[in-house]
């Protein structure tokens, strides 16, 4: 069956690998006719203005002067610091560039050759601590802010971090996430078991997991189809990954994605350079961990220069922290721009992603990570663990057990993400810009889940296992599945955003939508791995849906007075699903009463299926407003709500214990969760302090639960609410001669709000409204009381250097149920970094030597705790019943040892040497 449903997404790779074909086609083919009907130009100067640390400055005065006339043309860098002055004549000039903050810089003797573009690079030094530095919107006069690691805007309206190209490629490991690149930013902190950018990332902020935030990139939301959560090892590496916009807000109506009200990870792709380069990157480390990459910058080219791409390919192997955790990554990407006119521009990009990993399903318990300390002991009926961790009991990968998970665990994901955007700007200040995408993730893990039971059986001669009795998955046992899973989750997306702005001296008027459709297919199989991956003929769940979501908006953005902006608008929120669930083992839905014996769980007809739907649909109103107190001082406000939609998982419910039907369809569907959050703050930039910070607090409706009615159709509901608060800060402080000191701080609390009651309709429920208890004032897990980062950095000339620490406060988790069984205590992560750049200009420029430093204290501390206890009947009654809450199983019980804990991944080092090779006549 898996050799089914992996085949029959070849369609799909035939016609991309026809549609890429198509576009280059297109691409050359517009570069042939715009050659042919080019027509002699003036000649042009272009070029790049970056400070010390390679980043480029935006806005600064360009002046360029003939040395024979001394005839000057004058022009401004845009906001990715590139200029182009045309209409020259061949020969040489002076070329002086100024910007606020930074020392002017003066080139002489450059030479514009007759009938093509010259092109000159230019780098400003942070000016002195006593020159005059004037302060503007655009940040740029500030030396702190110029410094700053990252740092929020004047003109932002919500609570915004901005990470920029330089953190990422000098301050995160060369083999960091996008997970991890966002780790240091306030009230945010991110955990990976097997090592940085080793295995699957979470991150939480203002204590919202993944899938209660947005991600998106290059404006387009990513994100999985049964829930709206994120693969950080399956899309876009640190390598793909140019800088990040943090908003930790619900954002403006504009604001699209399934869930932009927990906030939004804007990931934005790489800045194409004007000049040509190329590179080659070899990093060796812990781990046993290798990265060769290599990247080409074609720099403007073509008639009129109006072509311009950047390609990067990569490959990383590791066999990671955790034993037998390793994984392969061979990964490109590739950005192409065409200007049709200084108005229209054309962009295509492609991302590709072949990853294969070893990486086991479950995580060690405490005794096996630990051993039996105070406060737990560790029993002989513990199951011997071949995972992931650090002290094991059984180290001997010889054993037959610790080999059968080393052999039989893998993953085989490959993904691809395209899109084609398209930006232009007509007459009277109106500006349109579409992007339609594609992308897929194709996810095939195969993992052994054997545990010892009590029937003795034999491996190699032996019937025991450290005294334990064993179960060879080939060997059948009454009342056990076979000891693997075939797993596949798959989906295939189309969609598009597209939005018409118009500016006048009013304000903007922004009219736009989010198309996105989806095709999946996921199932999980009991298997024998040791008979060829034979699947058991019912699954535990098989499904295939289609999904859509559609967000049209409306916002204006208006300039009440020169100080003070106000953006309100709307979004409308429309999504769909149509499901199709096959019979399973009645782990999901039931053999649905068919087959030889359907009251035997296992008979039924794998063939029969169910069919199921839904559409759900929310109004989203905004309003902000941002108050320039001052050229350098501003302040904020905002009112914004958000929603999410009921994950796939609210069509799962057991058919075969129905009363009088084999299927009853979902007709009382849930509504969305909604959530609406208030926030101020201020932003302030002095020449060397930059500061901001925010309070919040949001009020957001926590997930479903299902129960049956009185006429047994299911009925779900949200459970109790909860109440997000909190105060965050950050600030730069520029301490002279190149050093630097950042920290941020967030204190917060997320706490249940307590019993909920829902009423439902009377046909539905003839006795009293469901109730669910939730203590209030309970913790939301994952939720820290408080964190902190605190940086110091050197950045001149061509070192930048930095230590930065991330400390994150108390948190609790639960088992399921509101109870908060489990204190994580506060741990640290600390963190240095070494640069050194090679920036002379010449043919070897951008070559750099960098050495980064994870867990530089190598702290094992735990981050996560999945508890294992006793069963208790959590009750919710209805109708005089009492049922027990899927979601609520597992009881308080002590910590036990048998816990399945994460930790802090040991200390990793890493050595990169990037070898920059720049063509002739860009020097």
């Amino acid at each position: 069956m898996k050799v089914f449903e992996v085949q029959s997404n070849k369609p799909y790779r035939r016609a991309l690998r026809i549609a890429v074909t198509v576009c280059l086609f297109l691409f050359s083919a517009v570069g042939i006719l715009s050659q042919a009907a080019a027509q002699t130009a003036d000649d042009t100067l272009q070029g790049t203005v970056a400070d010390s640390k390679g980043g480029m400055i935006a806005n600064a005065s360009i002046t360029v002067r003939n040395d024979a006339t001394s005839h000057a043309s004058t022009t401004t860098a845009d906001g990715q610091g590139h200029f182009s002055v045309s209409g020259l004549r061949a020969g040489s000039y002076t070329v002086v560039a100024v910007a606020p903050g930074f020392q002017g810089v003066t080139r002489k003797s450059v030479q514009v050759a007759d009938g093509q573009p010259s092109e000159v690079s230019l780098t400003l030094e942070i000016g002195s601590t006593t020159t005059e530095v004037t302060v503007d919107a655009d940040t740029t006069g500030s030396i702190a802010a110029a410094l700053a690691p990252m740092d929020a805007l004047l003109d932002e309206r919500s609570a915004r971090t901005e990470i920029t190209s330089s953190f990422i490629h000098n301050f995160t490991s060369p083999v960091s996430d996008f997970g991890e690149a966002v780790e240091m930013a306030p009230g945010t902190f991110t955990t990976n078991g097997n090592g940085v950018g080793l295995g699957q990332s979470s991150t939480f902020f203002r204590g919202f997991p993944d899938g209660d935030y947005d991600i998106d990139f290059d404006g387009i939301p990513f994100f999985d189809t049964n829930t709206p959560s994120h693969h950080s090892w399956a899309f876009f590496p640190s390598q793909f990954i140019g800088s990040i916009d943090f908003d930790r807000s619900p954002g403006t109506a504009s604001t699209i994605g399934p869930t932009p009200f927990g906030g939004s990870i804007h990931l934005l792709s790489q800045d194409l350079s004007p000049l040509e380069n190329i590179r080659g990157t070899f990093s060796g480390g812990s781990f046993h961990t290798y990265l060769y990459d290599g990247e080409y910058d074609s720099g403007n080219f073509g008639p009129g220069h109006r072509f311009n791409f950047t390609v990067d390919v990569h490959h990383l192997q590791s066999d990671g922290y955790q034993t037998f955790n390793f994984q392969t990554r061979n990964a490109g990407d590739i950005k192409v721009e065409y200007r049709i006119t200084d108005k229209t521009v054309l962009t295509g990009y492609s991302g590709v992603i072949w990853l294969d990993a070893n990486t086991p399903n479950f995580s060690a318990t405490r005794c096996q990570m630990f051993g039996a300390t105070a406060g737990y002991t560790c029993t002989a009926t513990l199951a011997p663990f071949a995972g992931a961790g650090i002290n094991f009991l059984n180290t001997d990968n010889s054993d037959p057990a610790n080999y059968l998970d080393f052999q039989y665990n893998w993953y085989h994901v490959p993904t691809d993400f395209e899109y084609v955007g398209l930006h232009s700007e007509f007459g009277h200040n109106f500006v349109f810009d579409i992007k339609p995408y594609t992308y897929n993730y194709d996810n095939s893990e195969k993992y052994t889940n054997a545990t010892p039971i009590t029937e003795a059986t034999t491996i190699n001669g032996s019937t025991s296992y450290l005294g334990l009795p064993i179960q060879p998955c080939n060997v059948p046992v009454k009342g056990k599945l076979p000891c693997g899973i075939d797993k596949y989750n798959s989906y295939r997306k189309y969609g598009e955003t597209s939005e018409l702005s118009q500016y006048s001296k009013f304000g903007t008027l922004h009219l736009g939508a989010w198309y996105d459709w989806a095709n999946t297919n996921r199932h999980q199989f009991p298997s024998d791995p040791l008979n060829n991956w034979a699947d058991q003929a019912l699954s535990n769940f098989n499904e295939k849906y289609i999904s859509a979501a559609y967000q049209p908006f409306i916002e204006y953005d208006f300039h009440i007075t020169k100080k003070l902006n106000i953006t309100a608008g709307t979004k409308f929120s429309y999504e769909t699903i149509s499901t199709k669930q096959f019979a399973d083992d009645g782990k999901t839905i039931g053999n649905l009463g068919t087959g030889p014996t359907p009251s035997v769980a296992g008979t039924g007809n794998p063939n029969a299926f169910i069919t199921n739907g839904g559409a759900f649909y929310a109004t989203l109103p905004s309003i902000d407003g941002n108050y320039r107190i001052m050229n350098n001082w501003s302040a904020y406000g905002q009112l914004s709500t958000g929603s999410i939609v009921p994950p796939s998982s609210t069509f799962d419910y057991a058919q075969s214990t129905l009363p009088g039907a084999a299927f009853i369809p979902v007709q009382t569907l849930p509504k969305q969760q909604r959530s609406t959050t208030y926030q101020t703050g201020t932003v302030l930039k002095l020449k060397r302090l930059t500061l901001d910070a925010d309070f919040y607090h949001i009020r957001f409706q926590n997930s479903y639960s299902t129960v049956l009615g009185s006429d047994g159709e299911p009925i779900s509901f949200l459970q109790p609410s909860s109440i997000t608060k909190g105060f965050e800060a950050e600030s730069n402080l520029y301490l002279g001669y190149g050093f630097s000191a950042y920290v941020n701080a967030t204190v917060g609390r997320a706490t249940y709000l307590g019993t909920l009651s829902v009423t439902c309709a009377p046909s539905k429920c003839t006795g009293a409204p469901i109730t669910v208890a939730a203590p209030s004032g309970l913790w939301v897990q994952n939720t820290p009381s408080d964190t902190e980062a605190e940086g110091v950095t050197y950045q001149k000339k061509a070192w930048d250097v930095a230590l930065f620490n991330k400390r994150v406060g108390t948190m609790y988790q639960d088992n399921g149920a509101y109870h908060n069984q489990a204190t994580i205590d506060p741990f640290s992560v600390t963190n240095a970094f070494i640069n050194y750049t090679i920036r002379t200009g010449g043919r070897f420029d951008q070559t750099k030597i960098r050495l980064s430093v994870n867990n530089l204290l190598d702290e094992h501390s735990i981050t996560s705790d999945k508890i294992v206890g006793k069963a208790l009947t959590q009750t919710i009654s209805a109708n005089g019943t009492t049922y027990t809450d899927p979601f609520n199983t597992m009881g308080p019980t002590p910590i036990n040892g048998g816990d399945n804990v994460g930790i802090l991944p040991g200390r990793s080092i890493m050595l990169s040497v990037t070898f920059g090779f720049s063509p002739k006549h860009n020097r």
